[in-house]
């Protein structure tokens, strides 16, 4: 519609004015260039003279007709060839005359925007607690993965697959919009494949987040200023890398904290701005990793951050089988082994097989606190108890594959030195 329309329309202002807004009114519900913000200018122009139908030659016509005009020279780059921009403008040329309006003038004052949720008003979300938040939106609580790290080390998936692995040096155990945790692992024993996490470095990501409040979808800052935590064996600090012991200065800085369950070999820190609990502890040395998250957080990740232990699990050429040792195991180192994870872990599933595992290759017994550590955060953290345990097809150690001289004799000679 050009120029020439409106040249037609009635010459009441009254009629004019009526017209055009619903043609703006029609107008809106069409679709233009993501960059072309000409619908945005309607719809002030529309809020502003919704209630001036009777006074088209007030102050305040004039003044909401510079505000459109203003409007659309300040979007008038990016709306070349767009047919609602130029009627729009047209369309203001020609009531502007009608009613005697300057163009030098006055501005109606911005529409007000609705104030953002006040999260400790009743009914309205948290935005810097996931929990809450989600239930708000969706009526319901979120669903919660658990994923853990230990020993050899073995990994248990968000899926619950469960590998032993060798991956020596440094491994992403996530890496997605929220979070980066990387394990750096080093040989049990030079020259051979079984390694243990050394090092852990968690990077908590200040994602923005927005609120969901009718068609008003305000984006609010990131609830943390960025965090970094490493611990190394021996250095389990209970503070950040710049000491702090949460997120921050900023209003949600409280929804990320850390504290120390026992000094120097076991903190827990907690993401509540992504529902997400995590532990980390030192036993012997090594370091164990578990985590506790929802499924909007675990799955997050795009296709370009395609390795995550948590996720996939290891690689089937970085696996190893706890059945299989360097050479066969004596029937002596085996029961001393199998007794010492029994006390430990009473049944018999991987987490047990994985300390005979971690015992027989190393000889060093810390591995049995490992593995009953490593159950327990399991039992915390896995949000379906009879997925607690999982049992492999081959769990009866007496099959372990025909190998082990060196490590049972480490093993027998170290248990005597004890």
């Amino acid at each position: 519609m050009g120029k020439s329309a409106f040249r037609s329309l009635p010459s009441s202002p009254q009629c004019a004015h009526l017209v055009l807004s619903v043609l703006l009114l029609i107008l809106l519900c069409k679709q233009v260039s993501s960059q072309c913000r000409i619908l945005k200018c309607n719809s002030d122009y529309v809020a502003a003279t919704m209630k001036l139908q009777g006074s088209t030659k007030s102050t305040a016509y004039c003044n909401a007709l510079r505000s459109f005009s203003q409007c659309t020279r300040k979007t008038a780059r990016t709306c070349r060839g767009d047919l609602v921009y130029h009627s729009a403008v047209h369309g203001i040329e020609d009531l502007m005359i009608q009613n005697n309006c300057s163009k030098d003038g006055p501005t109606s004052p911005p529409r007000p925007r609705p104030p953002l949720p006040n999260p400790a008003a009743p009914g309205m979300p948290d935005v810097c607690n996931f929990e809450k938040n989600y239930r708000y939106k969706h009526g319901t609580s979120p669903k919660y993965l658990h994923c853990g790290v230990f020993g050899d080390p073995h990994v248990r998936t968000f899926s619950d697959d469960f590998h032993t692995c060798r991956v020596r040096g440094s491994w992403p155990l996530l890496d997605n919009k929220y979070l980066f945790v990387q394990a750096t692992n080093y040989p049990v024993i030079n020259g051979f494949n079984a390694t243990v996490t050394g090092k852990l470095t968690i990077i908590f990501k200040n994602m923005k987040t927005y609120i969901d409040q009718k068609e008003y979808q305000p984006e609010i800052d990131a609830c943390i200023d960025q965090k970094v935590y490493q611990a190394e064996i021996d250095n389990v600090p209970a503070a950040f890398d710049d000491g702090s012991l949460n997120g921050g200065d900023r209003p949600g800085g409280g929804s990320l904290t850390i504290r120390e369950l026992e000094s120097g070999h076991h903190v827990e820190i907690q993401a509540t701005y992504i529902g997400t609990t995590i532990a980390i502890r030192q036993l012997g040395q090594q370091l164990s990793f578990s985590i506790r998250t929802t499924e909007e957080v675990a799955w997050s990740s795009t296709e370009e951050q395609d390795l995550q232990l948590c996720v996939g699990g290891c690689p089937s050429r970085q696996q190893i089988s706890r059945t299989t040792f360097p050479s066969r195991p004596s029937a002596a180192a085996l029961d001393a082994a199998r007794t010492m994870c029994k006390e430990k872990l009473p049944v018999e599933d991987v987490y047990f097989q994985s300390c005979v595992f971690d015992v027989l290759m190393s000889g060093d017994a810390n591995f049995t606190m490992a593995a009953q550590w490593a159950l327990a955060d399991a039992r915390a953290f896995h949000p379906d108890a009879e997925k607690l345990h999982i049992f492999s097809s081959v769990s009866d150690s007496s099959h372990v594959s025909p190998t082990f001289v060196l490590f049972s004799t480490v093993f027998v000679i170290l248990s005597k030195m004890n």
